[in-house]
C-alpha cells in the first residue's frame, strides 16, 4: 500500500467526478430524497467500479512501461479535453433526467441511486483514469482505496451541498480546474512515457 499513489489518485479523481452526469443525478436525487439513502446506493455504485477498473488496470500494469505511460498519458488528456471543451449544459441535462428517473419512495432510494450510479458510470472518465492510474503505479489497492475516497467524498458533497454548492461555486469553474488538474498529469504522463 502506498499512500503517495492513493493520494495522486485522489487528486486525479475528485475534481474530474465533480462536474460529471452522475454527480449531478446524486445531487438532484440528494435535493429530493434522504441524503445518506441517496450516498449509501452511490457510495455502493462506486466500489463496485472501482473495483473492477482497479482489477483491470492491475492486468494493464504486466504491459511495458513505456506503452502504459503512452495510454495513461492519452486518457488524460482526453479527459482534460472534454473537461475543458465540453458544454456544461449537455452534462447538466443529462444529470437532471437521470434524476427524474428516480424513485417514487424514499424505500426505494439506495437502490435506486445504485441502479442509477452502477448504469451511468460504466466507460465514464472516472473508472477509465481509475484503470489507466493503476496501471501506472502498478498498485491496484492504493489506487482503488484514492479513487473510491474522491468518489464517494464527492458523492458526499453532492447529496449534503446540494443546489447551494452550485450556486457558490460555478460548475463551470469546478470543470476548468478538473480539466487544468488532468492536464497537467497527462504532460507528466508523457514526458515519463518519452523518457522511458
Amino acid at each position: 500500500m502506498h499512500l503517495g499513489a492513493a493520494a495522486a489518485t485522489f487528486i486525479v479523481i475528485f475534481p474530474a467526478e465533480l462536474p460529471d452526469k452522475t454527480l449531478i443525478a446524486t445531487l438532484i436525487m440528494g435535493t429530493r430524497y434522504r441524503p445518506l439513502a441517496v450516498w449509501s446506493g452511490a457510495a455502493a455504485a462506486f466500489a463496485v467500479h472501482v473495483a473492477v477498473a482497479a482489477t483491470v488496470g492491475g492486468v494493464f500494469a504486466l504491459l511495458p512501461k513505456r506503452l502504459v505511460q503512452g495510454v495513461v498519458a492519452g486518457v488524460l488528456a482526453v479527459g482534460a479535453g472534454i473537461l475543458l471543451f465540453r458544454a456544461e449544459k449537455e452534462d447538466e441535462k443529462a444529470g437532471e433526467e437521470l434524476a427524474a428517473k428516480g424513485p417514487p419512495s424514499n424505500r426505494r432510494v439506495a437502490a435506486s441511486a445504485f441502479a442509477l450510479i452502477f448504469a451511468a458510470e460504466w466507460g465514464d472518465i472516472s473508472q477509465v483514469l481509475t484503470a489507466n492510474l493503476a496501471a501506472r503505479y502498478h498498485d491496484p489497492l492504493s489506487v482503488a482505496l484514492g479513487s473510491v475516497t474522491a468518489l464517494w467524498l464527492a458523492a458526499g458533497v453532492a447529496v449534503l451541498a446540494g443546489r447551494s454548492l452550485v450556486k457558490r461555486v460555478p460548475l463551470e469553474m469546478v470543470r476548468r480546474v478538473a480539466g487544468a488538474v488532468l492536464l497537467v498529469f497527462a504532460v507528466l504522463s508523457a514526458v515519463e512515457a518519452i523518457r522511458g
